[in-house]
């Protein structure tokens, strides 16, 4: 198993980018009004502010897990950005009967990605890696 070790860790930080730089990207330009709207529509404060740090974090964040450079960082605050955004924008316990199914898949998937991301924050990036490569 320790020979797929760093392979498969590589594959975890392919998989868990994907999430997060195309819905960065996403939120650019048009999507950036759409996503304002849909801050503020949840009742949060400086839904400009807070939809332009999701891009940064998506992107920024999303960039180096997946090119493996800072990884306890990156995966740290996208761990910290995930389990937030399941509180505010999956609350399946606070929406009508008939969208709290949809809801609530939707916060147990962030949840499942925070873990994967607290995994790489303990464990680091794995050889194949930026971060590997910097320390050798």
């Amino acid at each position: 198993m320790n020979a797929l070790q760093n392979p498969l860790a590589l594959i975890g930080r392919l998989l868990l980018a994907y999430i997060f730089i195309p819905a960065g990207f996403s939120k650019l330009g048009a999507g950036f009004g759409g996503t304002v709207g849909y801050i503020a529509s949840k009742g949060l404060p400086m839904p400009e502010v807070l939809a332009a740090l999701a891009i940064v974090v998506e992107i920024g964040a999303g960039i180096a897990l997946l090119i493996g450079y800072k990884t306890r960082w990156a995966a740290l605050a996208l761990a910290l950005f995930t389990a937030a955004a399941a509180l505010f924008f999956h609350n399946y316990w606070a929406v009508p009967a008939e969208q709290q199914m949809v809801q609530q898949l939707m916060f147990g998937k962030n949840l499942g990605m925070v873990g994967g991301l607290l995994a790489f924050a303990a464990l680091g990036a794995g050889a194949l890696s930026l971060d590997a490569r910097r320390r050798a």
